[in-house]
Formats: structure tokens, C-alpha cells, sequence
């Protein structure tokens, strides 16, 4: 091994872009709106260098202003760079202010590039006996390689980190010798950097002119040799090939001094690193930080993946079982790539078999106060779902793993087992998606009972727009990399196995695995649910509805399949009769269904449009939007929409609905999903039964084939009358607007008669009609443009009407302006009861995507406060329904609508408590109205 001390070089701004783009479908937003994933990407790269290498001295160089003398050379170098994301401006002071407490140095200098700061430094540091190691992804590194200059590529995507000596460069780049790359690049140009190159030489052109030139000058020299077009090329481009070589190359003579004492890894500031981490939220990484500068940190040990890791793990184990199961203790390994496995660290898990370990365990269960429990079962539908163990956690790094036989009898006596347990009104228990667990549960006969908590429902009230999958989750809180469900199944041929095929000591590693993150993460997000203030919103709203979703899910809505037929083969005639008629409007048959094609019939062919849009692939657009604003000049645009619209009608509900009809009950299951819109609203899954088009004839009837259960029951249909007008109005305190409320007056004649200033009675339906446009429109920020695309009005006509509304409504413009100012200061705006919307761009450079922040800060409160008073509402029916012991079901919620199984006996009694809770759910300033309706199918109801 050297002996020779050992420099770090790390390239700031290549680790800071990799790190934000890592985390670009999940970025890092901590409560106060801020995204900290490139912070985050980078300091993980930075603690994953510490912990592997134990270097002896370490800097972090940083571009500043770009390179003066490339931009002299070549005014359009890396001209083709987009701008940089925001994130990363405001990360990099951040991150420099950390590495200063860290007192570890930032090399910058006004017009030069860090590639050009690290190869001067490089030199000056192998000449004074250093071994020196270029921490960085970018391949024009390679050029810096010698004996003892090499280059680090951080681990990534489940690779290993790569060192690169002579050996890599010359099998990368074709080379001989490192300076090479320079040639190499010179060549064939680096898009990256707007490099040219030469003309048409590629990767494999550039190495065989290496190979056989050995430099730019070479191939320059022996252009004659050369035959064709490529000749033409090169002698053509002589100049450019050269400026290229000169742009590729990193300068080595940069005005920084290497001075070892300087560089050397020491003692950082603790203190104020932590109170950078803890503003920042980074409660894992400061813990990380703590461990690697109290001497804590594990010696460092290779490994090229989580696998492997895991792997390693269990082969140090000795397998055997103890009373509980397997307590076989494991070797911390190091951790990889910033992240842990669990096999990563101590650990207790232990599967419990029968007889009086089941006995000591059910006896320690029942004393818990708190316990996270996993059901581990053979399908994602609860209905289906045979139970194949579960897993048990109260400790952290410790928990225990109940297997189930296959036998449903013996499944159910061990159920009875812990049935106690479950039905036990005062032990919490924790989970992670509990509804699901809950159902499964249910279907075997046991009510979970006492105090919840979710940690997907609790992170969704902590960071909205963050995914809240529990692999995502542990990855960002505890470091930890669960092991996929996926890498313990496998396939079998083309049957797909389930957990039950996994041998039992997988399973219990697995399931106990996820029981154990779960009971961390809650422990880690009731701090932050606090600090969010989104606490009560969990425990009164999203807790309890969580138990009226499952009941509303197990209960299901039954469907007239025999209708959905007729209505098939009414849409088949249909569809059939409007593809006639686009044929004959195009004058030729064409697949309708083809983008391309149809981009081609209206565009090239029928010319419809001077300038159409195109994709990015160059294809004619014939996205919606671009085809509806067209549809008013040209009848074969309104023939096609209307036959992708029924087309889809068809495939998405007509034919699939049948589909999804359970066979044990006869009905469809939706599934209710509480975590997905970041307003608060609720979507639903498998069926979408809140995506129904109800504009269009068509689309109403779908809504028939929802039928009663019998005919001792119809369907009822309670439905919030414009609640959304009614919070605006409320929330902004808008004068006239509350009085229509009060006065129960049709809010769109009214703002017509104001708007237009005529008498209500005088309003015409045109007049109505636009008002409504723009009663709705306001909430979402529409402009005049958008306004006359909706309506029959001018631009101007449009931007006149909208004047006219603010001045008659004056107070709403002002909660406009207000709400957005909000948003700016504190990177959120919030509900009624407190739920935020993060606005993470409100202060981007960007105009559109800052423009669509500002009108998210004024919608959001205004569909978020819809969203908590229903679900309010929801919760209060339920419980009354329960508490009454009523027949009739809550089935359905379709944004501001409740359907129910309504028993005829309990109409007058049940619907008068339905439409109290509904109007009382939330106390505003402006009534609460319902509109109800009956029916023998959810079309009459609604």
C-alpha cells in the first residue's frame, strides 16, 4: 500500500448538479418550501468520500464567472447550457457556508473553471509527493491522469465508485497516453460544453484517428491521407478542430497555490455544522456528520451494491433460530454510497415459532403502548389478499416475524391469537398505507381497533409533493435502502411468484425490515408534523378518514353490466358513424388514432393552420389543447375530438368497468387515495370514478350503470352547491359577493348584473354564462387570452370584463395580491385547518413556471379548504351512521359530492342528517348549501 499522503479534489459544481438531478422526480423539500436536494446530493458525496477514503487533505473547487479565456477564444463556448435551476443557486451559499464551518477549503477564482483550479493544484500537489484524486464525474479529467493523479467517480445507480488511472484512460479513450483525451475531445467536440469539433467525427472516428495520427496536428498533417466527404470535412474545419483542442484543454497554470498545511482534513466547527444541518432539516446527515468526526465511523469496506451488501450480511450470520426465530447477530457493513442498508447495521430479527415463544411473544405484545405492524400477504388487492405473516416492531433495530400457513383455519386460529391485540382500544398501532392492512384484516374477521398512525399520511401532510413510497422515505430519513420486494420474488418462467414462494428467513428480513423503518419514520415525523402545524390536521382529519375510506372501499358499488352492453354497442355506432364522416372530411381513410398520421391529414394535407406546432421529435402536435382551440373553424377538428373522446369513454369505463367487478361481491372496489393530490383532494384508483365525463351525453349515462344494492334501496346523491366561490368569497372577505351568498341569489346572474350593470332580471344567458367563465376562472389565475379562448368574447372584450370584475369585487384582487405576497415570504400557503401547499418556484427566475406558483398560492387554500370540509363532513356521517346502527352506506366521494346506499326506510331521518353535517361541517362566513338528489341509478341521484 502507498505511503504517499493522499489529496481529494472535488469537483463543487459536477457533484452539486449530479446530486439535484439524482433527486429531480423526488426532490428533497423541507418545511419551509425550500428545495435542499442538490445540498443534500452533495454533501452525501462529500461524506461518502470521508468515510470510504480517510483522506489526508481535501479541497472543493468551484467554477466562478466561467473561463474568461474560453469565452475570448469562442463567445458561443457552453452557450448551450440551460440556465440553472434555482435549487442550485440557493444551494451553493449554503453549501460553501458548511464546508467553511467544516474548515474545509473552497478553491474558487473569478473567470476560471474548477477543471482548470483542480489541474493546477493536481500538478503542484503531485510535485510535492501527493497522491492526488480528482472527485468527479466529468470525463475530461482523463487528460490529468498520471502515475499518481487519478481520477474518483462517485458511486452512482447502484455502481460502485470507479478510479480511473492510465490503465481506464487508455481503455476509455483509445489513447496512449492521458494528454490524449485532449485530441480526443478536440475531435469529436463535447456537446456538453458546446465544443465543436470536427464535422461528422464521432467516439469510434476520434479513436481511430488517435490511433493512427496521435494528436489533432497529426491528422491535420495527414489530411491527404484521408478520403471523401470526411477529407472535405477536416480541411474544411482545420481551424475549428484546433480551437476545440484549445478549449478542451485544462489549464495548468492557474494563478492558486497549493499549501499542503491549508488543504489538510482537520477538526471542523461542530456546532455551527449542526446548526446548518438543523436549519436546513438534515437531522440524518447531521447525525452522519457526528459519526464521522467523533471516530465512530466503520473501518471502510467495498462493496458494489445494497445487494451485495445484503448479501455479505447474511452470509456472516449463522441462520440458526433461537426462541423467537433467528438471532443471528450481523456485521455493520460500510455504508454505501451515502445511503445504509439494514443489513448495514445492528439488528435483532427474530421469526417466532409456535408453542411458548408464540406464548412469551403474545405476552410482550399485549405490554406495548405503541407497535408498528406489516401484514406480508399473496395479492395488492385486500379482497384477494391471503395473509402469509406478519411482522411486528416496538424497538428500533429490533422486531419479530409471525408466519402463516397456508390453511385458512390455521390462519384464523393465530388471528384469534392476536386478535386481543388488534381490537385493543389503547395499544397505537403504527403502519405504513394502514388502510390496506386493514382491510386485509378486516376480511378475515378482525377490526383494528385504538389509536393510528400512518407514516404515508403523516409525510404527506409534512411534504405534499414528495412521493411517500416507503423506499423513497427511508432513503431520505434514515438513510436506509429497503431491499425491493422485487429481488426476493423473482419470476418463475412467466408466473410471477408471491411472498409465499420466498423461504421463511427472506420473509422475515423483509417484512420486519419494513416494521422496524415504519416505527422509525413515525417516530422521526411526529416532531415534524408539529413543526409543520399540520399535527391536529393528521389526528382529527386524515386518521379518522383513513377509517372511512377502508369501510367505504370493503362496501363497493354495484353496476348494471347488462346496461354498460347497450351502451357498448350504442358507442360502437357512434364512433363507427364519426369515423364515416372524418374520412369523408379528410377525403381519404387514415388510422385516426395515429398522431402522425392525423398530424399529416390536417397539416400537410388539408393545410388547416399556417405555422402548425410540432413536438419535439418534429411531428405536427395534435395534442388536445392544440386541436380545441381549432375546433371553432374547422368541423373535421370537432368530429375528431368527439371520437377520441368516446373512443376513450369506451375503453376506459364502457369495457373496463365490467372488468373490475369483484367476484366475491358482485360490486366495484374503488380505492381511495389520500396522498396523491398535494391540495388535499382525494383521487380515486381502479376504478377512476371521479374522472366520469359528465359534460357530454354520453359520459352522463355511464353514471346509470351505477345502480342499489336491491330495491329496498336507492342511491342518494348529496352534493356541496359552488363551495368553492363560497371559501373565495369567505376567505377574501368580498362584501358583495357574501351578500349573494346570504341572500341565496344565483351567484353567476349576480355577478352578471354587476358586472354588466344591468338588473338581474335583465341578465341574458350569454351574459350568465361569461360571468360564471370568470367567477370560476379567477380562482385559477385565468388571463384575458384564456378567457376568449373559453368564451364567444374578444381579447379585449375579455380583458375588459375581467377589469370590470375586480373593481366590482375590489377585496378579492387584494386576497390575490395578499396570498401571493404570503407565498413569497414563507414558501407556503395553507387551508382552513392549516394543510400547506409548498410553492417551492414562487420566487423562481423563471416567469412560467413562477407565474403557475402564483396561481397555485391562490387555488390550492380554495380546493384544499373544499377538500378538509368534506372530508369533515364524510367523517361526522360516518360516525353517525355507525353510532345509529342505519342500513344505509356511504359509497362514493366525487370532489364536493357524497353518494350513498340509501335504505328507503331511513330516507327522511338519514338525509336530514346527511345535509346537517355537510352544512355544518365548517363555519364560514357565507352558508354552507347541498343540493340532494334521489334515483334508481347515480345519473337520476346526481
Amino acid at each position: 500500500m502507498s505511503t504517499k499522503k493522499r489529496l481529494f479534489l472535488l469537483d463543487a459544481y459536477a457533484l452539486i448538479f449530479r446530486g439535484y438531478y439524482a433527486l429531480i422526480k423526488n426532490p428533497r423539500i423541507n418545511s419551509k418550501g425550500m428545495d435542499t436536494s442538490a445540498i443534500m446530493g452533495f454533501m452525501n458525496s462529500l461524506f461518502d468520500v470521508i468515510r470510504r477514503e480517510k483522506p489526508d487533505h481535501l479541497a472543493v473547487c468551484f467554477d466562478k464567472d466561467g473561463s474568461a479565456e474560453r469565452t475570448e477564444l469562442f463567445p458561443e463556448y457552453k452557450a448551450n447550457r440551460d440556465e440553472t435551476p434555482d435549487a442550485i443557486r440557493v444551494a451553493v451559499p449554503w453549501i460553501q457556508d458548511i464546508l467553511k464551518a467544516m474548515h474545509i477549503p473552497c478553491i474558487e477564482r473569478s473567470g476560471l473553471e474548477a477543471d482548470d483550479i483542480i489541474g493546477t493544484l493536481s500538478r503542484q500537489a503531485e510535485a510535492e509527493g501527493f497522491e492526488v484524486f480528482m472527485v468527479t464525474p466529468d470525463k475530461d479529467f482523463g487528460q490529468l491522469v498520471t502515475e499518481h493523479t487519478f481520477m474518483y467517480r462517485p458511486a452512482r445507480m447502484g455502481n460502485g465508485i470507479e478510479i480511473w488511472g492510465i490503465p481506464e484512460v487508455q481503455k476509455r479513450f483509445g489513447v496512449e497516453r492521458p494528454e490524449q483525451v485532449i485530441d480526443y475531445l478536440g475531435m469529436m467536440g463535447d456537446a456538453s460544453d458546446n465544443i465543436p469539433g470536427f464535422p461528422g467525427v464521432g467516439d469510434k472516428t476520434a479513436k481511430k484517428f488517435i490511433a493512427e495520427y496521435g494528436s489533432v496536428e497529426g491528422l491535420l498533417a495527414n489530411v491527404d491521407q484521408l478520403k471523401g466527404k470526411m477529407k472535405e470535412k477536416i480541411e474544411a474545419n482545420a481551424e475549428l478542430g484546433l480551437l476545440s483542442k484549445k478549449l478542451a484543454t485544462i489549464c495548468l497554470d492557474c494563478d492558486v497555490e497549493f499549501d499542503a498545511e491549508d488543504f489538510e482534513l482537520s477538526m471542523p466547527d461542530s456546532q455551527k455544522v449542526q446548526e446548518l444541518f438543523e436549519e436546513l432539516e438534515f437531522r440524518r446527515l447531521k447525525e452522519q456528520f457526528l459519526k464521522l468526526f467523533s471516530g465512530e465511523a466503520e473501518p471502510a469496506a467495498q462493496v458494489s451494491s445494497t445487494e451485495t451488501a445484503r448479501k455479505q450480511q447474511r452470509e456472516a450470520g449463522s441462520g440458526q433460530f433461537s426462541l423467537f426465530g433467528d438471532a443471528a447477530e450481523s456485521q455493520p457493513l460500510e455504508e454505501y454510497s451515502g445511503r445504509r442498508t439494514i443489513a448495514d447495521v445492528d439488528h435483532h430479527y427474530q421469526a417466532v415459532a409456535s408453542g411458548m415463544a408464540r406464548k412469551l411473544f403474545l405476552q410482550s405484545l399485549m405490554s406495548q403502548t405503541r407497535v408498528c405492524f406489516d401484514t406480508e400477504t399473496t395479492s395488492l388487492n385486500p379482497l384477494e389478499a391471503e395473509l402469509v405473516g406478519i411482522a411486528f416492531s416496538w424497538e428500533a433495530g429490533k422486531g419479530f416475524y409471525l408466519p402463516f400457513s397456508e390453511s385458512r383455519e390455521e390462519a384464523l386460529e393465530l388471528l384469534e391469537e392476536l386478535r386481543p391485540f388488534f381490537e385493543d382500544t389503547n395499544i397505537e398501532k403504527i403502519g405504513q398505507n394502514l388502510k390496506y392492512d386493514i382491510k386485509v384484516l378486516r376480511m378475515y374477521g378482525i377490526e383494528v381497533k385504538g389509536p393510528l398512525f400512518d407514516t404515508m399520511l403523516a409525510h404527506y401532510l409534512i411534504n405534499p409533493d414528495m412521493r411517500h413510497n416507503m423506499d423513497v422515505l427511508a432513503e431520505t430519513y434514515l438513510n436506509y435502502s429497503p431491499v425491493p420486494i422485487s429481488d426476493l420474488i423473482g419470476k418463475k418462467g412467466k408466473n410471477q411468484l408471491s411472498m409465499r414462494d420466498v423461504p421463511l428467513e427472506d420473509q422475515k428480513e423483509y417484512a420486519v425490515e419494513d416494521a422496524d423503518i415504519t416505527l422509525q419514520l413515525a417516530h422521526q415525523f411526529e416532531g415534524e408534523l408539529k413543526e409543520a402545524g399540520t399535527a391536529g390536521l393528521f389526528r382529527d382529519i386524515e386518521i379518522p378518514l383513513l377509517r372511512v375510506l377502508a369501510d367505504m372501499e370493503l362496501e363497493g358499488i354495484k353496476l348494471d353490466t347488462d346496461f354498460l352492453g347497450s351502451l357498448a354497442a350504442a358507442l360502437n355506432s357512434d364512433i363507427e358513424k364519426l369515423e364515416q364522416q372524418i374520412y369523408q372530411d379528410a377525403g381519404e381513410e387514415f388510422n385516426i388514432g395515429s398522431p402522425k398520421q392525423l398530424g399529416e391529414i390536417l397539416f400537410d394535407k388539408m393545410k388547416l393552420v399556417d405555422k402548425p406546432k410540432k413536438t419535439r421529435t418534429g411531428q405536427y402536435s395534435t395534442a388536445e389543447d392544440v386541436l380545441s382551440s381549432l375546433a371553432k373553424d374547422h368541423p373535421i377538428i370537432q368530429h375528431v375530438l368527439d371520437y377520441r373522446g368516446l373512443t376513450k369513454l369506451k375503453s376506459t369505463y364502457v369495457d373496463a368497468l365490467p372488468e373490475q367487478v369483484a367476484a366475491g361481491t358482485g360490486r366495484v372496489h374503488t380505492d381511495y387515495m389520500q396522498t396523491v393530490a398535494a391540495t388535499g383532494r382525494l383521487s380515486s384508483n381502479n376504478p377512476n370514478l371521479q374522472n366520469i365525463p359528465i359534460r357530454t351525453e354520453r359520459g352522463r349515462q355511464v353514471r346509470k350503470a351505477f345502480v342499489p344494492r336491491d330495491s329496498d334501496y336507492c342511491l342518494m346523491a348529496a352534493d356541496y352547491s359552488q363551495i368553492e366561490l363560497r371559501i373565495i368569497a369567505a376567505l377574501s372577505e368580498e362584501d358583495n359577493m357574501i351578500e349573494s351568498f346570504k341572500k341565496g341569489e344565483d351567484i353567476h346572474r349576480s355577478t352578471a348584473a354587476r358586472v354588466f350593470g344591468v338588473s338581474q332580471e335583465e341578465v341574458t344567458r350569454e351574459q350568465r354564462a361569461n360571468a360564471k367563465t370568470v367567477n370560476f376562472g379567477i380562482i385559477y389565475g385565468v388571463s384575458a387570452f384564456g378567457l376568449s379562448n373559453q368564451t364567444d368574447l374578444s381579447r379585449t372584450e375579455a380583458k375588459e370584463l375581467i377589469d370590470t370584475y375586480y373593481k366590482t369585487y375590489p377585496k378579492l384582487r387584494n386576497y390575490i395580491s395578499d396570498q401571493i405576497d404570503f407565498a413569497r415570504e414563507n414558501g407556503y400557503v395553507q387551508t382552513v385547518l392549516g394543510r400547506r401547499r409548498y410553492l417551492k418556484d414562487i420566487n423562481g427566475s423563471n416567469a412560467v413556471v413562477r407565474g403557475a406558483a402564483e396561481r397555485n398560492a391562490v387555488n390550492a387554500p380554495i380546493q384544499g379548504s373544499a377538500a378538509d370540509i368534506i372530508k369533515i363532513a364524510m367523517i361526522r356521517i360516518h360516525d353517525k351512521l355507525q353510532a345509529g346502527n342505519y342500513k344505509t352506506k356511504m359509497l362514493l366521494q366525487v370532489h364536493d359530492e357524497l353518494v350513498f346506499d340509501l335504505y328507503k326506510a331511513e330516507e327522511k331521518e338519514v338525509c336530514a342528517m346527511i345535509v346537517e353535517e355537510m352544512e355544518n361541517a365548517y363555519e364560514l362566513s357565507v352558508p354552507l348549501v347541498v343540493d340532494m338528489g334521489l334515483g334508481d341509478n347515480w345519473l337520476e341521484a346526481h
